[in-house]
């Protein structure tokens, strides 16, 4: 199965679920469906950031200062996180991520409900080969520099300046 055969819950403007489709079905026709993010931190409290591969369905090419994606038909948010941040980052064990808070992702082209967690990855990781295209560990400050630097996925975006607002609140 292709990452555009996946099985989605569609849900509506409350979260909840109204059916299902294929995740090629759900990108081309802007259904909302539900995804994650996890902002994972190693030892030292650096952010894992890499740059997604030129074959994803999604924002190819563009960094990204989470590890996560889509939820599965039938998978709960939580599961979701664990499994993405597992496959992502190419560990196993991982502690379950800690979530904090979610919101509605809209851009002219997709929508989606977006959880997002906080994971502390002390492993050493393997990044998927068909997901990361580069990788690192960056400071905060290191992190806040690039911002203006690189092209960065917009939901992501989203999610970081959330996270920030979520931590100073």
């Amino acid at each position: 199965m292709t990452p555009s055969d996946e099985i989605l819950d569609i849900v509506d403007e409350n979260d909840e679920v109204i059916g299902q489709a294929p995740r090629g079905e759900a990108t081309a026709r802007r259904l909302r469906h539900r995804c994650v993010f996890i902002e994972a931190r190693d030892a030292d409290g650096r952010v894992f950031v890499h740059r997604r591969t030129p074959t994803k369905l999604v924002f190819p090419s563009h960094y990204d200062m989470f590890v996560g994606g889509v939820v599965g038909a039938g998978e709960s948010y939580d599961e979701a996180a664990l499994r993405e941040a597992e496959e992502e980052l190419g560990v196993s064990g991982l502690p379950r991520p800690e979530p904090l808070f979610r919101f509605l992702y809209a851009d002219a082209g997709h929508t989606w409900w977006s959880a997002v967690y906080r994971v502390r990855c002390e492993l050493p990781v393997v990044p998927q080969v068909e997901e990361v295209a580069w990788h690192a560990f960056l400071d905060d400050v290191e992190l806040e520099r690039r911002l203006g630097e690189w092209s960065w996925v917009p939901d992501g975006l989203e999610a970081y300046r959330r996270l920030r607002e979520f931590r100073a609140g």
